[in-house]
């Protein structure tokens, strides 16, 4: 694999805790405009533009971009973003409660992406790929990182244990209580190292930020038509990522919500799903699923365990018999007469940091008719789909803690972002 160090752009010392910002696809928009409230510091600003424009806004106006980046200007004409007098790496640490997770933040190669060394377990929605290049074209920078895992390298981590045992270069706990730590790596001898380590992993797996690394790669080809610099050596070949070891990876569950029982009344939704094959329990206080091919189902004001019965699918290749494929195969499409799970407006997603009590408010308000909780995806299968060159169903794995935005900014635009 191949990897690169870069001189970042990153919050002055002084705001290094007030810039940084949740990822743009975890917050909705009254969401973010509620936490940068008042608050020019903070990076939603440049990441989520609509919060600065009238509700009524579409979030692809051009608007948006154009407002993006002016407020990416803003900080850097104020000075609250300074951009590294050397090419770094970033050791980025998160602690969330007893879970520690530690990788490597530095560039990676768009050429890895397109031929694919660097693996992915999800297709992305066109649109949202083309909202993030937009995105990406109009700041001339990349502001959001890609969460990227591997098979774990002793010497790398050897490596790694050593740089965190020094003194941070930023330290903080954010709001959420996850606590972020940045060391920066611009020893030439320790650059060179962690590059020679990383060229012996055959491939690595993006973990989370599919739209944004397809999003790389548009912009990588559109950029490249026409420039003198071979593929390779501009910028725009490189996107930025952070490298975690797959251990240290948590995956949470990433469940649905579904407007409406296609017709059914609560209880013969349940019953349908006994017709086709779900052992059902009444009153699962727990609510959520305690294994594999079980879910927890909330509808009519009552939780329900429902399990499937029989051997899992396999004609499909490995994804077939992940959970969230048994829960479309079974319930969503055949009972509920979802489409297509990427882009049918009936269902949405909530991920696992938001608790069992986010699925039965929104149950409950009337908005949605039923709500499943799923049971994790583990990393180890992740790869595996990844590694067999199949796709998991969209929303299967929630990763947690998020990557902060805006800890490490690069640019893609060198003269202009100098």
């Amino acid at each position: 694999m191949r990897i690169r160090a870069f001189r970042g752009l990153r919050p002055r010392g002084d705001l290094a805790s007030r810039i940084p910002s949740l990822p743009y696809d975890v917050l909705d928009r009254a969401e973010a405009r509620q936490l940068a409230e008042d608050d020019p510091y903070s990076f939603l600003h440049v990441l989520k533009p609509e919060i600065d424009l009238e509700p009524e806004t579409s979030p692809y106006d051009d608007s948006v971009y154009d407002t993006g980046r002016r407020n990416l200007d803003r900080m850097l004409k104020e000075g609250w973003l300074v951009r590294d007098s050397q090419s770094a790496f970033y050791v980025y640490r998160l602690v969330r409660g007893d879970h520690v997770q530690t990788g490597i933040m530095g560039l990676c190669s768009v050429d890895d992406y397109l031929e694919g060394r660097v693996k992915k377990h999800e297709l992305t929605r066109p649109e949202k790929e083309e909202d993030r290049a937009r995105h990406m074209e109009t700041l001339g920078a990349n502001v959001g990182p890609v969460l990227l895992t591997y098979n774990r390298v002793p010497e790398l981590s050897a490596l790694i244990n050593g740089i965190v045992a020094r003194d941070p270069d930023v330290d903080f706990t954010a709001s959420d209580g996850i606590r972020h730590t940045l060391w920066v790596v611009d020893d030439a001898g320790e650059v060179e190292h962690i590059e020679s380590l990383f060229a012996r992993i055959p491939a690595t797996y993006i973990a989370d930020g599919h739209h944004r690394a397809a999003a790389s790669s548009r912009v990588a080809e559109r950029r490249r038509e026409g420039a003198e610099n071979p593929p390779g050596d501009a910028p725009h070949d490189w996107f930025l990522g952070v490298h975690f070891p797959s251990h240290q990876l948590a995956v949470l569950d990433y469940n649905r919500i579904v407007r409406d029982l296609n017709g059914l009344a609560p209880k013969a939704f349940i019953d349908r799903l006994r017709q086709v094959g779900f052992a059902v329990k009444e009153n699962h206080r727990t609510r959520r699923p305690p294994h594999r091919r079980c879910f927890g189902v909330y509808v009519g004001g009552q939780w329900y365990l429902i399990t499937a019965k029989g051997e899992p699918p396999g004609a499909g290749g490995p994804a077939s018999g992940l959970d969230v494929a048994i829960l479309t195969d079974r319930v969503l499409e055949p009972i509920l007469g979802l489409g297509d799970i990427r882009t049918d407006r009936r269902v949405e997603f909530v991920g696992g940091i938001r608790g069992m009590d986010e699925l039965e408010k929104r149950v409950d308000s009337g908005e949605y008719a039923v709500a499943f909780a799923v049971y994790p995806t583990a990393i180890e299968e992740i790869m595996e789909i990844a590694d067999s060159g199949s796709v998991m169903p969209p929303k299967s794995t929630w990763f947690e803690p998020k990557l902060r935005s805006g800890m490490v900014v690069h640019s893609l635009d060198d003269e202009s972002l100098a």
